[in-house]
């Protein structure tokens, strides 16, 4: 299972990769393995404001679909247009081309309460 050590992790899965005001946003190699084959991701729109603790989108597998819960506040300036044609991106690569969207920070302090990897391998144990 491979947690990344310069990412941010939330309880329900999410990773972040911080690159100043701006935030990568994707599920990690755990939460892939436990939705099995990714078959669609329902993601927002560019320009969606998103809050903390807010479903943004969903991820559907084979199994079940699970809502993605947006880890910090913000609005969406990108999002991975490859997941339409390629939603098994998301199980080969969780961590760098299976990202979701990205978003740009309304409040930096929020990272305070995200995981670090150490504390993320713990809650997955």
């Amino acid at each position: 299972m491979s947690v990344p050590a310069d990412l941010k992790y939330t309880k329900s899965h999410e990773w972040l990769k911080v690159d100043g005001d701006t935030v990568t946003i994707g599920i990690t190699d755990h939460a892939q393995s436990e939705l099995g084959d990714v078959v669609y991701v329902d993601l927002p729109e560019a320009g969606r404001a998103v809050q903390v603790g807010d479903s943004f989108g969903s991820v559907e597998s084979v199994k079940t679909v699970s809502d993605l819960y947006a880890p910090v506040s913000g609005e969406v300036t990108e999002v991975n247009g490859a997941l339409a044609a390629q939603s098994e991106l998301v199980n080969s690569d969780p961590h760098g081309e299976g990202w979701m969207v990205k978003v740009k920070m309304d409040n930096a302090s929020q990272l305070d309460s995200l995981l670090d990897a150490a504390a993320y391998e713990k809650e997955i144990a």
